[in-house]
């Protein structure tokens, strides 16, 4: 049996190359390195969760402390835990709101018709965007949390993924404008705040001076790399000698060809590729680690020109030391444990 796909965005896989790529997996999920999930990283307005290793607990416990409002934006939500939760913070007086990706409705359709049945204020998202594959919550007008991951428990086990708490006040407030415009299907301009990165705004023009930026190291999650300014940012950067790690995922042989490419350049690859065992679902840029001017990128948006163009995504880049320290440690377990590609 094998997990129902895509993760990603850029196409469906049909049942044959599944089969495939599950016979081909080759690479266990790797420990997480001690101390690197365990506790949540933090410093200022910033508060890291790195999974599987912490569980979707923090989740839980911000919408049962939400007094006055919870507004969740979520690409395929599937997880009863947190339907329940939210049905029991609007029966608690809580202002609930929900967006859900229309495309996706096929796998949304059962929480939609859960929260709507039980009084939560409940849609589905705009067509002016190809995906919402957004993943964020703000409770209480006052504290946000920007993810990577779905809230889909069937992959919560298996999948490396990001949760970023940010009380930063312009933060939440442009991301609350964008929630407003986007739950009431109408246009919005969004704020960067302090340092948000917003598809179809900006995202493509801020990811691509973060590695443009980079003068010794640049660390990669990829979950799909299939956008054709990035990877030619990343041969650039690899032959004006930054070296450059990529760790993704390649199940099905989707992504031989940029892999291929980038490999040729000086990028140096590894990557998982068994759709039932650990998966690279994460989106991350750490820029320069160890110098003052480091930088990281977390966010919901992939390497691709739908992903960057097309859709509603959210990430922040920052500058946060503890949560460059653990993305750091946590990358390197994981980039040995994969399977380095060599064309």
């Amino acid at each position: 049996m094998f997990q129902r796909y895509p993760r990603h965005l850029t196409s469906a896989i049909s049942l044959a190359a599944a089969v495939a790529a599950a016979a081909m997996g080759i690479a266990a999920a790797p420990a997480t390195p001690a101390g690197a999930s365990a506790t949540p990283s933090a410093s200022g307005t910033y508060t890291m969760y790195t999974e599987p290793a912490k569980g979707f607990s923090p989740v839980y416990d911000l919408i049962n402390g939400a007094k006055t409002s919870i507004d969740l934006t979520m690409y395929e939500l599937e997880d009863t835990t947190a339907e329940k939760d939210l049905v029991a913070a609007e029966k608690r007086g809580v202002d609930v709101r929900v967006i859900l990706d229309q495309r996706e409705e096929y796998y949304n359709s059962a929480a939609y018709n859960y929260l709507k049945n039980n009084g939560v204020h409940v849609v589905y998202s705009w067509s002016k965007y190809y995906y919402t594959h957004e993943k964020s919550m703000v409770i209480d007008g006052t504290t946000a949390m920007i993810m990577s991951a779905n809230l889909t428990s069937e992959y919560y086990s298996t999948s490396r993924d990001f949760l970023v708490t940010d009380t930063n006040a312009q933060d939440v407030a442009a991301i609350v404008k964008v929630f407003n415009a986007d739950y009431a299907h109408e246009s919005v301009t969004p704020g960067n705040g302090a340092d948000l990165v917003w598809s179809p705004t900006d995202s493509q023009a801020k990811l691509l001076a973060l590695i443009n930026g980079a003068t010794s190291t640049l660390r990669l999650y990829a979950n799909e790399m299939d956008d054709t300014a990035i990877e030619n940012a990343l041969i650039s950067a690899a032959k004006r000698g930054v070296d450059v790690e990529v760790c993704g995922e390649n199940e099905d042989g989707e992504y031989d060809s940029a892999y291929t490419t980038l490999t040729k350049a000086g990028v140096h690859i590894t990557y998982y590729s068994n759709p039932d065992g650990f998966y690279i679902h994460g989106k991350a840029i750490l820029a320069d680690y160890g110098k003052s001017d480091a930088k990281v990128f977390i966010g919901s948006e992939n390497f691709s020109n739908t992903s960057l163009n097309e859709n509603r995504e959210l990430g922040l880049i920052i500058g946060n030391q503890t949560i460059m320290s653990s993305i750091s440690t946590t990358f390197a377990s994981d980039f040995k444990n994969g399977t380095p590609w060599t064309g």
